[in-house]
């Protein structure tokens, strides 16, 4: 059977879910998947991003980093979102995005997509729970498989126990408070091990 395609598609402003995004991508290519990753795009003012100099250091290092797509999601047979809390709900860049698929829903081609999500925030409890749930009610209308970790593998206890999804909670100097770099790979693979399940189940192997 032909490889899982996956779309890793992120938000970051200062660099926590790029780096996120990036333990997830590369779990998933050791899983066998053929794997994107995209950012959404930018919407902040320019005053705000030069505001902030970690802000304007990571934009400008992922300069190059492709603008997620809808082609992506129409590509993808998994998508993982991997975004920072905002009171509670995804940040505006991605859900400006999610408001533009009403193309493809419409179409029925973002039903049956396996998804999972990660987030962060500043303190563990700022929202990361409650912003992966968010973004799995939207999901929920897609008609797409969502694939949570839950206590699956011991790296989601050591990650920081999050069975909704991966979050990360990061200090005032950049730094995560819990390593969950296996905890990323684990839902990372596992979201390829059943969208694989899937895509297979669909073509009827």
């Amino acid at each position: 059977m032909e490889n899982v395609k996956l779309a890793v598609i992120y938000y970051s402003s200062t660099g926590t879910n790029y780096k996120m995004a990036q333990i997830a991508a590369e779990a998933a290519k050791e899983a066998g998947a053929e794997v994107k990753v995209a950012k959404v795009q930018e919407l902040a003012p320019e005053s705000a991003i030069a505001s902030n100099p970690a802000w304007k250091k990571h934009v400008e290092e992922t300069k190059d980093v492709p603008p997620a797509t809808l082609e992506d999601l129409e590509w993808a047979d998994a998508i993982i979102f991997s975004v920072p809390t905002r009171f509670g709900n995804v940040p505006s860049q991605l859900k400006q995005f999610i408001d533009t698929t009403g193309g493809l829903w419409a179409q029925g081609k973002l039903a049956n997509k396996v998804v999972s999500a990660m987030s962060s925030a500043q303190n563990p409890h700022g929202g990361q729970e409650e912003t992966i749930l968010s973004l799995y009610t939207t999901m929920y209308h897609w008609g797409a498989i969502v694939v949570a970790p839950g206590f699956t593998d011991p790296s989601i206890f050591a990650g920081g126990g999050n069975p909704y999804g991966t979050s990360v909670t990061v200090g005032a100097d950049g730094t995560w408070q819990v390593d969950a770099t296996e905890a990323i790979k684990h839902q990372a693979k596992r979201t390829v091990q059943v969208a694989a399940w899937v895509k297979a189940g669909l073509k009827g192997e």
